[in-house]
């Protein structure tokens, strides 16, 4: 998707949801303008934006990520179910129209990383590790399984992403914060912080649970 750096993309505004690259985002479509939407996206490459809509406000994010669609199913009610795969980020420079549905003039946006390779990878093994005593934690408390995915994606990048992505709680709060920031370094570094705190929290409450085993977790 490195082609062209500015082109005119349709968006569809979404109340707290952020798509990340390599994400998979199924959607039900019925609404008249975005069934409009989704035969013209059909008809050209299939891409469309996915961008934050902040209920309160009224108002969009400044910067989305772009979704493919690799499913598409239509009833006959002309009511439709996609699925979408995020694809690259991109920032809104100019809303050309907003009706029937939006559409801007996007230009695609990257991580600029000036870090070296170890102290990413340092860092990176630091998440990993974190994740992993947080999901073993919940477990313990829960009394159920968790288990994080066979292969977590080994790139420092895409792993910052599946995180954003994945982890509910304090990040979902985070989450068009850690899709916005262009650092892969800074994003990782503030989801390690989020996750050790996470982890104290869950290691006191073990604590307390194996002190007190008759003590029922609300």
């Amino acid at each position: 998707m490195g082609e062209l750096s500015v082109r005119e993309l349709p968006l569809f505004p979404l109340p707290e949801v952020v798509l990340f690259p390599q994400e998979v985002l199924p959607l039900h479509i019925f609404e008249s303008r975005y069934r409009i939407m989704l035969k013209t996206v059909l008809e050209s490459d299939s891409m469309f934006g996915v961008i934050k809509w902040d209920s309160s406000t009224k108002s969009m994010a400044n910067i989305g990520c772009c979704a493919q669609i690799i499913k598409h199913q239509t009833a006959e009610d002309g009511r439709s179910n996609i699925v979408t795969l995020g694809q690259q980020r991109f920032q809104v420079l100019e809303i050309i129209r907003s009706t029937p549905f939006y559409s801007a003039m996007v230009s695609w946006i990257s991580d600029d990383n000036t870090e070296n390779f170890q102290k990413l990878d340092f860092l990176k093994e630091q998440v990993t590790v974190a994740l992993s005593d947080v999901i073993n934690l919940t477990s313990k408390l829960t009394n159920t399984r968790n288990n994080l995915p066979d292969k977590l994606p080994d790139n420092p990048m895409e792993l910052s992403f599946w995180i954003g992505a994945h982890l509910g709680g304090p990040v979902a709060y985070e989450q068009q914060r850690l899709l916005e920031e262009r650092n892969t370094y800074t994003r990782l570094q503030r989801e390690y912080e989020m996750l050790d705190h996470t982890r104290k929290q869950l290691a006191a409450r073990t604590a307390l649970k194996e002190s007190f085993p008759d003590t029922k977790e609300n």
